[in-house]
This record gives structure tokens, sequence and C-alpha cells, in this order.
């Protein structure tokens, strides 16, 4: 009973590894067919470099829509910058032998340079690095990227396809045409442009009439009217993922109200164009969903400037630089929404205490306290370095330092109390001056 037991369980375990070796075999052959027959990137029609157009051109898609996904991608997570370098990299463009990065490598022929090639390169290696800085979004865009070419080869790898060019003739050997290719002998009856002897058609036994030979026979039935396929029933991508789009709105609304803090309006916004990408994606299997780009575009450009802009309206563009030398000369906010902030301190007496700020949405924050100021400070930056008295942090993820520091004389004397932010990209520094 144990040993036939046994027996089962070996079976099993063998027939599963079996499974696990097929599907993993399957894998491997559909990405080995994706890159044997990758999109080529066309020369007309493209915007950039053509990514999209391949794209659309290999699986019949609409370039409109990749490239909305492409766009989605980049704001919801970063992917799609990263995933359309790559393919500037490694999908060939139409007439090239390679891909850039393969010409790099000495396999074939290129248009592009080597130079190129290197930025190309540079600028993969800095996209992923803002891509994976926030972990979470990063993976999980990357995840969607590539479980959808994943779909797309695996359902309409049959599509588009186009095979490389062949590899140039070798001089002294015949190429396919001439091996292959034989003379035929001349039919009778007149010679026509090619050379090519005709026979004369049953109507016209002697050869009368050469030059009507090439109308229809006598009698001959009319051909056929080709049948019009009919209309394709409307896709409901569309209206389904507008209506999960609502409802991912509404839940993010009620969740930026119960909970507040970190999760905002942007990230509810974040959530909404996901949903969308995903459904432009899965819409494009069935020819629909184009009528998401009309929600998408303008949501992203929305997302895009409340993260640079913040919600307490426009402060204007420009620089500040100001050096009070008085306590009541400094002022209790110095605010612009793009450009610089230079706010220096070291005039002020040694005595007495201040509280201002300096804040910007994009741009540099520099601000300067005297060398012995008892000093409270919180520096923080949405994307950039902050270097606040020594204390430094750079990166994604809202870079943030807070420091008290006496100088070197110890407590006591001029006390300043500071709030150094850029809230978008920029930096922040205060020093000691």
């Amino acid at each position: 009973m144990w040993d036939g037991a046994f027996g089962t369980i070996v079976v099993t375990m063998n027939e599963t590894s079996q499974e696990r070796s097929h599907g993993a075999a399957a894998v491997e052959d559909m990405a080995r067919d994706f890159w044997a027959s990758r999109p080529r990137r066309p020369r007309r029609g493209r915007k950039i470099a053509g990514v999209a157009a391949a794209i659309g051109n290999r699986y019949g898609l609409d370039p409109v829509l990749v490239r909305v996904a492409f766009v989605v991608a980049t704001f919801f997570g970063g992917a799609g910058v990263v995933g359309y370098l790559l393919g500037w990299l490694f999908l060939p463009e139409e007439g090239d032998e390679v891909s850039a990065a393969e010409a790099m490598l000495g396999r074939g022929r290129s248009s592009a340079s080597t130079g190129f090639t290197v930025v190309l390169g540079i600028g993969v290696m800095i996209s992923m690095g803002w891509l994976f800085n926030d972990w979470l979004p990063g993976w999980v865009s990357v995840l969607l990227v590539v479980g959808a070419v994943f779909l797309l080869h695996r359902n309409r790898a049959h599509l588009g396809r186009v095979d490389p060019p062949p590899p140039p003739p070798v001089p002294g050997y015949p190429g396919p045409a001439e091996q292959f290719t034989e003379p035929y002998p001349a039919a009778a009856g007149p010679a026509t442009e090619q050379g090519a002897a005709q026979q004369p058609p049953a109507w016209d036994p002697l050869g009368a009439a050469p030059f009507a030979w090439d109308l229809p026979e006598p009698g001959s039935p009319e051909p056929e009217p080709v049948p019009v396929p009919p209309r394709r029933p409307r896709s409901k991508a569309g209206p389904i993922t507008f209506s999960l789009a609502l409802i991912t709105a509404g839940a993010g609304a009620l969740a930026v109200w119960l909970l507040g803090g970190w999760f905002t309006v942007p990230h509810v916004i974040g959530l909404v164009l996901g949903v969308l990408g995903i459904g432009m994606v899965a819409g494009s299997f069935a020819r629909g969903g184009r009528g998401l780009i009309g929600l998408a575009v303008p949501l992203s450009v929305v997302g895009v400037l409340m993260t640079v802009v913040s919600f307490d309206g426009v402060h204007g563009v420009g620089e500040i630089d100001a050096k009070p030398a008085r306590l009541a000369d400094v002022q209790s906010e110095y605010r612009k929404s793009v450009g610089s902030i230079t706010v220096d301190l070291t005039a002020l007496p040694d005595s007495g205490s201040v509280r201002t700020s300096a804040r910007l949405d994009v741009g540099d924050v520099v601000v300067i306290v005297p060398e012995n100021a008892d000093v409270r400070v919180d520096c923080e930056a949405g994307l950039g370095d902050v270097d606040c008295l020594g204390q430094a942090d750079s990166g994604g993820g809202s870079p943030r330092a807070r420091v008290s520091d006496d100088g070197d004389d110890g407590e006591g004397g001029l006390f300043i109390d500071l709030d150094a932010i850029v809230s978008g990209p920029g930096s922040v520094e205060v020093r000691r001056g």
C-alpha cells in the first residue's frame, strides 16, 4: 500500500515537473519568436523614433493608442520612458540589418551612430534610476508593460510579421534568383512586351485580332460582386473602462477625505490613469477604447501641473534674492512657483528671534544663516537634493531633513525658525555663512 502511494506521488511529481518544463519552454519559444519578428521602426508616420508606430504596425493596433499607453505608463510609475528608450535601442529601423545596440556590438549595420547609441544607453540608465526610486509604483508599472507585451505577442503575433532583410550577396556566388531561375521556351503565337509568346484564345483560332486577346471570352459570366463584410459590433471596452475609472475616482476622493496626509489628489489621478491605460491596452485587442484618449491626455496634463504647482495658487516665475538687515525686514514667507530663491540672513543682529519660510514649486532654494545663530530648520524637496546644515538627502520619494543646530557658541543669541521647501523637482540648501 505504501509502495503504491509512493509511486503515485512520484508519478504526480514527474508530471508536474514536466508541465512546468513545457510551460517554461513555451515562454522561451515565445520570447525567441518575439525577438526574431520584433517590430521595425518605420521611417514614415512616426513622431519621435517610431517605436509606437512600429508596435502598432506589427500587432495591428492604432499607433495613437500605443502612444497614449506610453504616456500613461510614464506618469503611472515611469515605465513608459524606459520602454520607449529600450525600443529605440533594440528595435531596428526600416532598411537596417540590426538595431542600434546590436550594431554597436558589431553584429550588423544600423543607421544610428555609435555616439548616439551611447547617449541612448545613458538615458536608459538614468530613467531606470528614476523608475525604481519609488519601488512600488515602478515595479507595478513594469509588470503592466511586460504583461501587455506578452499578451500582444501571444494573441496577435501572426499580424504584421516582417522578416529581417536577407544578408548581402557574397561576391562570386550566384544569388537565389540566379540559382533557381531557368529560361522557359517561348510558346507559339505573337510575342508580348516581355518577349514571351501568347497562344490565341478559342474565339480567334487564326490569330486575326491579337489586339483583343485580353478581352473576356464571349458569353462568360459577369464577375460576382465582392461581398461587403458585416460591420463588427461596437467594443464594450471603452464604456467598461470609463465606468471603472469613475468608480476609482470616487473611491480615491473618499480616501483623500478620510485619510488625508500622504494620500492626495495626484495619487487619485495616477490611479485613474492606470485604469485608463489598462483599458486602452485591453480595448486594442477588440479594436476599441480609442475614445479614452480624450480623457487620458487632459488628465495626464492636469496630473503634471498638480505635481509642479501647489494647491494654494500660482505665485509667479522668477528669482528672489533677499538680504534683510533687520528682524522687521524679514518676510514671513518668500514664495515663487518656478524659479529660484536666495535668502541671506547673515546681516541680522546677534539677538532676537525670527520665523520665515522659503517655498518653491520648481527650482532651487538657498538660505544662508549666521555662524552663531540657533537654527531650527525643516528642509524638503519633492524630487531632487537636500543639504540642510550638513545633513544631506537626495533622489526621489521627497528627500527631507530636519536639523536643530545652536552653532559654535552654543545655545543663546539669535534664534531662526526656518522652512525651506521645494514641492516639485529642485534642490534645497541651507548653510552657514
